[in-house]
């Protein structure tokens, strides 16, 4: 895809995630009904709503594979080149419970990786936009992932076990509450508002593929904890923990967790 479409899609994609960010915000903080999928996932007639209208408007703008937190998975998208990889409502717990760490979120995937993404927050009305060598903005302004390599003072949130494993490597850390949405703490990295984040196992490709993309072009890195850098598509759309911060500072932590790989994994 040319450097010129990707930016024509991008403008596409903000639309599309206001217009589902004004649906999500018609049943926020209203009755809804709600149920619990898998062990104890939440799901709610939103999240369907939004998913709804997510694969309408995305796949009219650009015809690709699907995958999305709150559609059946269909493995005719391992076929394709460009996957639409979404999740409705990134932190519908915190949706449902009237917070508004919440957002939208989407991403399309190319040969394994996101080439063009879309966050939206929209309670503080927050449009995070990035295409693959192009940077990242919020609400226009381009941001950047914080610099420099120390920890002692940095501020990080994110996986408790985890932050505690870093803490007693280095007790100057700071940390601050875990912001529920996976892919908005990933985009609080990206700003620069957040230094350093750890996920714990199990977060899928819709928790991650936007926000990946967004840290990345902000000048950060999100990998495995042996620097491995995500893929996406993949057969089986779990990952295992994971570390992002600026870049310097993502590599002081993989030094650091190298030798310690058990506490953190």
């Amino acid at each position: 895809m040319a450097a010129d479409d990707r930016v024509l899609l991008r403008d596409r994609l903000a639309s599309v995630v206001r217009e589902a960010g004004a649906l999500a915000l018609q049943t926020f903080r209203g009755q809804l009904v709600s149920w619990t999928k898998g062990a104890s996932s939440p799901v709610s007639e939103a999240d369907i709503a939004v998913d709804a209208l997510l694969r309408e408007r995305l796949l009219n703008i650009r015809d690709a594979g699907w995958l999305s937190e709150e559609t059946e998975d269909d493995p005719a998208r391992l076929r394709r080149d460009e996957v639409w990889v979404v999740d409705p409502i990134d932190g519908t717990r915190a949706y449902l419970a009237g917070s508004p760490e919440w957002v939208i979120a989407a991403a399309l995937v190319c040969a394994g990786r996101p080439v063009v993404a879309a966050l939206y927050a929209p309670v503080s009305d927050e449009l995070f936009l990035s295409v693959a060598g192009g940077g990242a903005t919020v609400n226009g302004t381009r941001i950047a992932a914080s610099s420099g390599d120390q920890l002692a003072g940095a501020t990080f949130s994110g996986a408790k076990r985890r932050l505690d494993s870093l803490a007693a490597i280095e007790p100057g850390i700071a940390t601050v509450p875990r912001v529920p949405s996976l892919a908005l703490r990933l985009a609080r990295v990206a700003t620069g508002a957040i230094d350093g984040t750890f996920t714990a196992p199990n977060s899928r490709d819709w928790d991650l593929a936007a926000a990946d993309l967004l840290v990345h072009e902000a000048g950060g890195r999100i990998t495995t904890l042996t620097g491995q850098s995500l893929i996406y598509n993949r057969p089986d759309p779990v990952h295992g923990a994971l570390v992002a911060a600026g870049r310097a500072r993502h590599a002081r932590l993989l030094g650091l967790i190298r030798d310690r790989l058990s506490e953190f994994a």
